[in-house]
This record gives structure tokens, sequence and C-alpha cells, in this order.
């Protein structure tokens, strides 16, 4: 049966892509350590990963043929729905902590491992409140998180990604502003520090702010789409949440391609990590680090 994507195999084969842009330049951001940055590598690759895989299980059906899969996938999609903007603001917080000492220590920062990959784990467990059955698959898209439309899941999950946008976004404010007040300063400042040089640091602040200008909207139209496509239902108690908990929502695409905002919401979801893997290896695949590692 011929897939229903009208982007298949399009898709699929910029989703690996996605995977392989993030791994290729993992091992010197690894020696390097930066926890932000490899997060984010981390973060998007499973990303992407896991939507390679769905688009190709359910590239024409919405059958629940491996449960298990998705009871992970479905965890993945929302880790990485707040492990990459946490990154960000990691890389942000790190950029503004270089520019505006004079002396830095570049070391495992203990603080940047808990926003980046601590935050995300505990929003899932937070997430497991409003969650009112085990998953759903969309055709074309595959296995997708549940979320109970309910006041309690704006402040325990939809709030995080704009949340950390805003606060990545005055971290990279006043990234700016130390910037100009010390520009004169800025190759003085980068020549104490052997982890990080004028070029890789100007590429770091381009990725965050792109990021910050592509999650705090997105962040917003998800929650404008939730608010406007189904009616905020109230909170009642754990019980009624949970009950028939171990169902499984199957949407074929003829369902959710009727809905425009559900179409917006689901290409938003699908193509902004591959987005994001290709942006970071344009920063940094080509250049003058990546390339040593290539010749050697």
């Amino acid at each position: 049966m011929p897939a229903s994507d009208p982007t298949f195999p399009l898709y699929p084969i910029f989703a690996f892509l996605g995977v392989v842009l993030c791994v290729i330049p993992l091992p010197w951001h690894l020696h390097a350590w930066n926890s932000g940055t490899c997060a984010f590598m981390a973060w998007v690759g499973c990303f992407c990963l896991v939507l390679f895989i769905n688009s190709l299980i359910w590239a024409d059906n919405a059958i629940n043929s491996i449960p298990v899969w998705c009871d992970i996938s479905s965890q993945i999609i929302l880790g990485a729905g707040v492990g990459i903007p946490a990154s960000t603001l990691c890389i942000s917080r790190r950029l503004y902590r270089i520019i505006s000492t004079q002396t830095v220590s570049i070391t495992r920062d203990d603080v940047h491992l808990a926003v980046a990959v601590g935050l995300p784990v505990l929003v899932l467990i937070l997430h497991i409140i409003v969650q009112p059955h085990r998953f759903a698959i969309f055709e074309e898209y595959g296995c997708s998180p549940a979320t109970y439309n309910t006041l309690p899941a704006y402040f325990l999950y939809y709030m995080w990604p704009v949340l950390l946008g805003l606060v990545s976004f005055v971290y990279s404010s006043l990234t700016l502003r130390s910037f100009y007040v010390r520009r004169l300063q800025f190759n003085q400042i980068l020549s104490s520090n052997n982890a990080i040089n004028p070029s890789r640091y100007l590429r770091l602040m381009v990725l965050a702010l792109i990021d910050i200008m592509c999650t705090i909207p997105i962040g917003i139209y998800v929650i404008f789409i939730d608010l406007k496509g189904v009616p905020l239902a109230p909170w009642i108690s754990w019980d009624d949440t949970h009950f028939d908990f171990g169902r499984v929502v199957l949407i074929p695409a003829v369902i959710w391609r009727s809905d425009p905002t559900s179409v917006a919401a689901l290409q938003i979801n699908r193509w902004l990590p591959v987005i994001c893997a290709f942006i970071f290896f344009a920063l940094f695949g080509f250049a003058e680090e990546a390339r040593k590692q290539y010749r050697r």
C-alpha cells in the first residue's frame, strides 16, 4: 500500500540526515565538553531518530503494531520538547558568563546538566498527572504523547518551552549588551579560555538566538492551538483523568488532515527538529575544528 504522506520518502531521508548531522560533530564536542551543546545535539538527534522510525512504520497506517516502541518514543518526544529549549538556555547562560567575566572556569557544570537533562526528566514525571491515556498514533506521523487539555497541563508541561525560551532571551540580551560594552576586550577575554575561540563563541550565539526565535513563538502557538482546538476541561481527580488509561487513540490521516490546526501542529513538530539539526551542522560542521577532525 503506497504511503499517504505527500512528503514520503523525502521526510524520512531528511530525518535520518538530521540524526547523522547530530552524531558527526558529537565526539569533539564531548571532548571540549560544553554540556549545553552536547545536550542540544543529543536531544535533537534522538528526536530526529524517533521521527525517522515513526515516519517509516506509520507512513500509511495508524495501527498499534509496536506498543512498547510507542511508549518509549512518546516519552522521548515529550522530553525533547523541553530538553531542546533547556539546552539552549544552558548555552545562553554559558555565553553570558564568558563575556561578562574576565576569568571563566570551563568545567563540567552540574547546574547546566541539571537543567538540560534533569528538568526534562522532571517534566516527564509531572506530565503523568495530565496524561489521559497511554499514547496516540497519527497516520504518517506515528506515536505521539497524550496530554489532557486541562489547566494543570499548561503549568506542568506546555509552559516550559516558552518559559525556558524567555529566560534564554534574557541571557542572550544580556550577552549582546555585554558584548557591545566589552567588544574591544572580546578577543582578550576569550584568549584565557582554550575551550572556546571567538568564531565558536559567535556561532554558539547565533545558534542560541535562532532557537530562541523559534521556541517562544512556536510554544505560544501550540498553547493557542490547544486552547482553540479543544475546550479546556476541568481537573476533577486523578481517577477521572486516568480512567481507561491503557487505551490507545488511533487517528487516520484523513481525520487529522481535515483540521488545519492539527496539520500545522504536527508538521511543525516533525520538521523543527530536522531544521535544528541542519542549522547546527551548518554552524559547526564546516568550522575549522570540524575540518581538523575530518582530516584525522
